[in-house]
C-alpha cells in the first residue's frame, strides 16, 4: 500500500512541474534519456521510478533544491540536500566570504536576500534606500521588496515608480511562474496594489531598468545586478541571492563615494 500511495503522490508532482514547465511527456523523455512510454507509466502510477530517475527528472526540469527534495520525498526517498540554516557552524567561511563581498562593493549599496525577500545582511550603503522609511518596515525580518514598494518605505522616493515597481514586480512574477509559492503570491498581489495605475510603452521592462530616486543632491540613477550561488549544495546558501547597485552616471557615483 506504502508504494503505491508514494507513487500516486510523485505521479502527480511529476504531471504537475512538467506543466509548469509546458513540456510535453516527449519533450521531458528526451530530456532525461528515457522513453516516453516509460515517462507515461510514471505519471500514471504505474511504475515506481528509481532514485536516480527522479533525480534526473528533477535537474531535467530545472527544479530549486528545495523542490528535488521535496520530489525525492514524494517517490518515498530521502531528501539529497542538506540545509543547514545560515548559521551553521559549516557554513562560517561562507558568511565571511558573503560579508566581503558586501564590504568590498561599498561605497555602493549591496544586500543579501533569502527568497521570500528577507534581508539577511546589508552594507552600510544600503542605508540609502532605508532613509525616511516608516519604522515597521525596517523592524527584522525586513522584507527588502516590501521596503522597495510600500507607500512609506522606499517608493515615494522614486521617481519612476510605475516603471521600475513593475519591474520589480513582474521578475516575482517570472519566479513564481518557475517555481510557485503560495507566500510569494500573496506578497505579490500586496506589492502589485502599492503600484499607480499608468500607461506603460512595450519597453518598460527592458533590461536593466534603472532606478530614479529623489535624493538631498538631487535625482540619483542606480541599476541592479543580481548574484546567485547556482553551485550550492546547501538549500540554505542556494536560496540567497546578492542585490548590488550600480550608479549609472557619474553625478551618482560621486554622491555614494562622498557619503561614505
Amino acid at each position: 500500500m506504502t508504494t503505491v500511495v508514494e507513487s500516486s503522490q510523485f505521479a502527480r508532482e511529476l504531471r504537475r512541474w512538467r506543466g509548469l514547465r509546458h513540456w510535453s511527456q516527449l519533450d521531458l523523455a528526451i530530456a532525461t534519456d528515457t522513453t516516453q512510454r516509460y515517462l507515461s507509466f510514471l505519471e500514471q502510477g504505474r511504475s515506481r521510478p528509481g532514485r536516480e530517475m527522479v533525480v534526473r527528472l528533477a535537474e531535467s526540469l530545472g527544479l530549486t533544491l528545495r523542490e528535488r527534495n521535496a520530489l525525492l520525498l514524494s517517490a518515498g526517498y530521502a531528501p539529497a540536500f542538506d540545509e543547514s540554516g545560515l548559521d551553521a557552524p559549516r557554513l562560517e567561511p561562507v558568511r565571511t566570504a558573503l560579508r566581503s563581498v558586501l564590504d568590498g562593493h561599498q561605497p555602493y549599496p549591496a544586500v543579501i536576500v533569502s527568497r521570500h525577500g528577507i534581508m539577511i545582511d546589508a552594507n552600510a550603503a544600503f542605508g540609502l534606500f532605508s532613509e525616511d522609511c516608516a519604522p515597521e518596515l525596517l523592524r527584522p525580518p525586513v522584507n527588502v521588496r516590501r521596503l522597495a514598494l510600500h507607500p512609506e518605505g522606499l517608493a515615494k522616493r522614486v521617481l519612476n515608480l510605475p516603471e521600475w515597481g513593475r519591474h520589480v514586480t513582474e521578475a516575482m512574477r517570472e519566479r513564481l511562474r518557475i517555481s510557485p509559492d503560495p507566500e510569494q503570491e500573496k506578497l505579490l498581489a500586496e506589492l502589485e496594489s502599492y503600484l499607480p495605475a499608468a500607461k506603460l510603452g512595450p519597453g518598460y521592462l527592458g533590461f536593466a531598468v534603472p532606478l530614479r530616486l529623489r535624493s538631498e543632491a538631487g535625482e540619483l540613477r542606480l541599476i541592479t545586478t543580481l548574484t546567485s550561488f547556482a553551485t550550492a549544495t546547501d538549500i540554505s546558501l542556494a536560496e540567497l541571492h546578492l542585490e548590488a547597485f550600480l550608479p549609472a552616471d557619474e553625478v551618482t557615483a560621486g554622491y555614494l563615494r562622498d557619503r561614505r
